[in-house]
């Protein structure tokens, strides 16, 4: 009967240690798990470096809605593939200083290609990508560098604003 006892009480430490561990280790959610990789990208320098392109050049993305900021593109991501923790687009807004800061992050999907294969649209972190027919991709930003009083996955943020 002892031996059985301590089977038990061995097992249920075994268990409320993995359960620990799991939550020291993996207990951040995936919104911060996608901050904290792409934190790297937090200049403009380093996510040049890393090969995103700024497609809005000089021109701020907004709104009456908000602000978007910058697009800075990583053509070699853009594809059919989407990984939470490599987005295909950084998104830079005015830090206030003359200078810019990573705000959000997007992904992208091309539409065509996506729609030929596929009948819904393409989803990532639970969300479902919305389409962009301008530019000819399903998008969804998320605000992770930035909070936005419209959600985490609204494309505009009224607490941002183009003025440098």
């Amino acid at each position: 009967m002892n031996s059985k006892k301590y089977f038990i009480v061995g097992a249920v430490l075994v268990i409320l240690a993995v359960t620990v561990a799991a939550i020291t280790l993996g207990g951040k959610s995936e919104l911060d798990q996608v901050r904290d990789a792409t934190a790297i990208y937090s200049s403009v320098e380093a996510a040049e470096a890393a090969g995103f392109v700024n497609v809005n050049v000089d021109e701020c993305v907004a709104s009456p809605e908000g602000a978007m900021g910058y697009h800075f593109v990583n053509f070699e991501l853009v594809d059919l593939e989407l990984d939470p923790l490599q987005p295909e687009i950084m998104v830079f807004i005015p830090d206030g200083d003359g200078g810019m800061k990573l705000g959000a992050v997007e992904y992208a999907v091309p539409i065509e290609p996506w729609d030929a294969m596929n009948d819904s649209p393409p989803t990532v972190l639970g969300q479902e990508l919305h389409p962009n027919p301008v530019l000819g991709l399903y998008v969804l930003h998320a605000w992770v560098h930035e909070a936005n009083p419209s959600g985490v996955f609204a494309d505009w943020n009224p607490n941002v604003s183009c003025e440098m």
